[in-house]
């Protein structure tokens, strides 16, 4: 009877585990793949990769898949919006692009809000959807910006700053184009139907392509203000403006 007992228990373990395989073993051999790619083609630093693979798990937690996704969308938009015409932005690249990749702070800078989110979502589920409505903001937010910035240089015909609307040179700190705006709209709009995918059609939609935008345009004016200044760096100003959107989201889902 006893060894009955212990062939049943070691079968429902056999059991679980296999399911638990099955369920994450997409999300595992995701993220292997990123961290091999990333680090071969010299996107991320091989830290920034782990760090990247621990930041997607705590998304997965949070919004399961579809929060992979739009990491992963804004990951694969950003380096191909980084790549896209390089030898024209030289002169505007940061160290860390020269020197193997991105590096963990970066990582932490663009995606670190919706981590945080996705550790919100498992210690207070009862407001899951806004917590995920924030993650997807935050990383529409992170993937205007780049878009905006990386092939605002290339194809702006008309740089401004956002403070004084002066004209002003392109590539600096608080510089826009109304061309790189709207790359940066067009960011925000992927990353919101690919929330709409995983999660449903609806105004959530609008929502999140706003958040993103206003995030964005916060860059623009924290490098204007603080950054062109010395006060902050590129990462802060990365940090803040996604967390601006996933407020501004977090907002507009309490009203």
């Amino acid at each position: 009877m006893i060894i009955e007992i212990n062939d049943l228990l070691l079968f429902l373990l056999l059991l679980t585990l296999t399911s638990m395989l099955a369920h994450y073993g997409l999300l595992v051999l995701t993220l292997i793949a990123g961290v091999v790619y990333s680090i071969s083609a010299r996107k991320l630093t091989p830290v920034a990769a782990i760090t990247g693979a621990v930041v997607a798990c705590l998304v997965f937690a949070g919004a399961g898949y579809t929060g992979v996704a739009m990491m992963t969308t804004f990951f694969i938009l950003g380096s191909a919006a980084t790549s896209w015409q390089k030898h024209r932005k030289q002169s505007f690249a940061s160290p860390e692009e020269h020197q193997g990749g991105r590096t963990p702070a970066q990582v932490l800078a663009n995606a670190g809000v919706g981590a945080i989110t996705g550790l919100l979502v498992l210690s207070f589920p009862a407001y899951n959807t806004l917590w995920i409505l924030m993650m997807a903001g935050s990383f529409a937010s992170a993937t205007a910006d780049t878009l905006s910035s990386e092939l605002g240089i290339v194809y702006g015909r008309r740089f401004f700053n956002i403070i004084t609307l002066k004209p002003d040179q392109g590539g600096l700190d608080g510089v826009i184009s109304i061309e790189g705006t709207l790359f940066g709209v067009a960011g925000s709009c992927v990353i919101a139907l690919v929330y709409a995918v995983g999660f449903g059609w609806g105004s959530s939609l609008i929502w999140i392509v706003i958040a993103g935008t206003i995030g964005n345009l916060t860059d623009s004016v924290l490098g204007a203000l603080l950054e062109r200044r010395g006060y902050i760096g590129n990462n802060a100003v990365n940090f803040l403006n996604t967390l601006m959107a996933a407020l501004v989201m977090g907002l507009i889902y309490l009203i």
